[in-house]
């Protein structure tokens, strides 16, 4: 096991373009699970690259324990990688693609057999080991191309979207089964994702970038309720929150017809930018619901109904925001849903709005 640093470390493909991971300072922890996340291009991928070898660092540095290995080639730098696609040898049975490797480094037989019937233990594929991938189903391919990475007994494990072939029902077993491996094993891996429900169920802390830079590394729960800026806060979560431009006044900010009280922190934040918008967010299980004549909030035109059994997702048209239709999103109980084309005022709670600068997007002071 072992640390791993990335110390202002910048990829860029083409000289003088916009750098595909810039500048990023990250410190993960022995034995830590770090789920790094974002979008498309976000620079996640190239980041996990870097630290295996496969790309380049143009600055800064890569350590993996006291080792510079920033040049590194892969086969030094004593990690194993898990790709998306498997990449597993058709001709070989699950024994032999597992032990592939450690015949590569020159392994004693019996050793080789010791660490491929012992990881084959722990992924549950004992009565596997004589087929080949062809007969496996898309999860126990899966488990091989992780039992081929145990075998190695690596310092770190790197998984680069190793769930994105799966189904929904398997992906959802199969990160249980590998955040329980990564914690019974104790090994320092990085995982990188597309999926913000991936990133928050499964790491210890979570690294969010976008174009190439870190935004944020949290906890998920403290990502979840304290995000930094605006993209983390419309990215992390699912439904994402609710993200609404409004006008702020000396007693609090607009919502429908209902002032909402700020904190005097964040009153005193908004004006020193001279700010007299400011970005509010709520997440939709924090939106209190009325309905009827007498009902007061921010009025929304119900367009969909998600309904998931024990509650249900409304996303609806609030037409009062600014100059354009926003949709916003609220959970309701699952017995308590509205129709299309209802009016609900929507209110969030005063201690769980989200308050960020508009020009800047940055958090404002609670």
């Amino acid at each position: 096991m072992a640390t791993v640093t990335f110390d202002r470390a910048t990829r860029r493909y083409t000289k003088g373009d916009k750098p595909a991971v810039n500048e990023l300072s990250l410190e993960i922890g022995d034995g830590e699970f770090l789920v790094l996340v974002g979008p498309s291009g976000s620079g996640k991928s190239t980041a996990l690259r870097m630290l295996a070898g496969l790309e380049d660092v143009n600055s800064g540095a890569i350590h993996i324990g006291d080792r510079d290995v920033t040049n590194l080639e892969p086969k030094e730098r004593d990690i194993a990688m898990v790709f998306q696609n498997y990449a597993l040898y058709p001709h070989m049975t699950v024994a032999e693609n597992m032990a592939f490797a450690l015949k590569i480094a020159h392994q004693s037989k019996e050793e080789i057999s010791r660490r491929v019937i012992e990881a084959a233990k722990i992924l549950d594929l004992t009565e596997y080991l004589d087929r080949k991938p062809k007969a496996l189903s898309g999860g126990q391919r899966q488990r091989v191309a992780m039992g081929r990475a145990i075998v190695r007994e690596p310092r770190v494990f790197l998984m680069d979207e190793p769930l994105s072939n799966l189904d929904a029902k398997l992906r959802v077993q199969t990160r249980i089964q590998i955040a329980g491996l990564q914690r019974r094993l104790g090994t320092t891996t990085v995982y990188v994702t597309h999926d913000q429900v991936e990133a928050m169920t499964m790491g210890d802390r979570v690294a969010v970038l976008k174009d190439g830079i870190l935004q944020q590394v949290a906890t998920p729960r403290q990502m979840y309720e304290r995000p930094i800026n605006v993209f983390v806060a419309g990215f992390i979560g699912s439904p994402s929150m609710n993200l609404i431009d409004t006008d702020l006044t000396e007693d609090g900010i607009r919502f429908g017809d209902v002032l909402v009280p700020l904190t005097r922190e964040a009153h005193e934040t908004a004006r020193a930018e001279n700010a007299d918008r400011i970005t509010v967010g709520v997440r939709p299980e924090h939106l209190e619901v009325a309905s009827g004549t007498e009902a007061r909030g921010l009025a929304i035109t119900v367009d969909v109904v998600e309904e998931l059994g024990s509650d249900a997702y409304v996303y609806g048209t609030a037409t009062q925001v600014g100059d354009t239709p926003t949709t916003l999103v609220v959970r309701v109980p699952g017995d308590r849903v509205p129709r299309k084309g209802d009016t609900l005022y929507l209110t969030p709670r005063p201690d769980e709005i989200h308050k960020f600068s508009t020009s800047t997007g940055e958090r404002l002071a609670d």
